[in-house]
């Protein structure tokens, strides 16, 4: 696993240069199926990474936001797992938010993983059971233990709709473009929680989640069922991420909220 997080480390560095460079060039920015952006450089990422990780380990599948799927993947213990990258809007318009998001999935888990935030020059890693890093620094998540005055990763509009049984009690609410790294600042302390009710892609949450979890936050969908990668359906049914204090607090306020897993359609 560690020589998979060398892999990973270097992979991102050099495509954080690659998308900084096209950045500097002027992109061409298109609208993908169901309205999202996609870019020359989300393209030329993808590419780089694609090439150079199926190279240096044939074996393992591929699970990419931007390349289609291949069922192939389901046949293999280890996968990549990647997000070229995790932001694109922040990368259109030029804020540092976004980042390149890489984990090996083994048998459903994530064993290592990156996030790399190339503006920022911050590089969160993690290895399963070993911990996880900031910049070659370890880190921890908070150990706040209340929602009142907790920093939350969150769209104010989502806490005031009028789907919550009780009001949530005032938060600091930021936002961040790239949800790899809203979880990996939740591992590092950085943020107390982030939290998403929207179906998420294994790309957006995979790298994240092995951060959060080695920094000690605890990591799963809204109704509290931990993440299962590399599925049929490669997508997890909402995000919550928060310091392990927190996190029973939220789950609890989230239950009342319907749950389907997108793997069985069962809520």
């Amino acid at each position: 696993m560690s020589e998979d997080l060398d892999l990973l480390t270097e992979a991102a560095r050099l495509a954080g240069m690659i998308a900084l460079d096209r950045r500097r060039d002027g992109l061409d920015i298109q609208t993908k199926p169901g309205g999202s952006p996609v870019t020359d450089g989300d393209l030329a990422v993808n590419d780089f990474l694609m090439d150079g990780l199926r190279a240096a380990r044939p074996d393992y599948g591929w699970l990419s936001e931007e390349t289609s799927d291949d069922p192939d993947r389901l046949t293999r213990r280890r996968t990549f797992v990647i997000d070229p990258i995790d932001g694109t809007v922040a990368y259109i318009k030029n804020r540092p938010w976004w980042t390149v998001a890489l984990t090996v999935v083994e048998d459903g888990e994530p064993v290592a993983a990156v996030v790399h935030a190339p503006v920022l020059n911050e590089t969160f890693c993690a290895l399963r059971g070993q911990g996880a890093s900031l910049n070659g620094h370890p880190i921890r998540a908070s150990d706040v233990e209340r929602l009142e005055d907790a920093s939350m990763l969150a769209d104010a509009a989502l806490l005031e709709r009028p789907i919550w049984e009780e009001p949530w009690p005032t938060m600091r609410l930021e936002r961040r473009n790239s949800i790899a790294y809203r979880m990996a600042l939740v591992g590092a302390g950085g943020f107390d929680a982030t939290i998403a009710l929207g179906a998420k892609w294994d790309w957006d949450v995979a790298a994240g989640a092995l951060i959060a979890t080695e920094g000690g936050a605890r990591v799963s969908d809204h109704g509290g069922r931990p993440f299962r990668f590399n599925q049929p359906v490669p997508q997890q049914a909402s995000l919550v991420c928060a310091a392990p204090g927190l996190h029973p607090l939220i789950i609890q306020r989230c239950r009342p909220i319907a749950l389907t897993d997108p793997n069985d359609g069962t809520p």
